[in-house]
């Protein structure tokens, strides 16, 4: 099975969640870092342009 890589719109919806509610079970185990680290790989390599 296929899964979805991370984008940022999605990381950053979960950092938001464990932001409102720090005890929430993504918070504490720190799957709200993971998904930001996550789409910071997938992120394009736009900054290496030469245009």
């Amino acid at each position: 099975m296929a899964s979805t890589p991370m984008d940022r719109e999605s990381a950053d919806r979960i950092g938001d969640a464990a932001a409102r509610d720090p005890e929430s079970p993504t918070a504490v185990s720190g799957f709200d870092e993971r998904a930001d680290a996550a789409a910071e790989r997938n992120e394009p390599d736009d900054w290496d342009d030469d245009d």
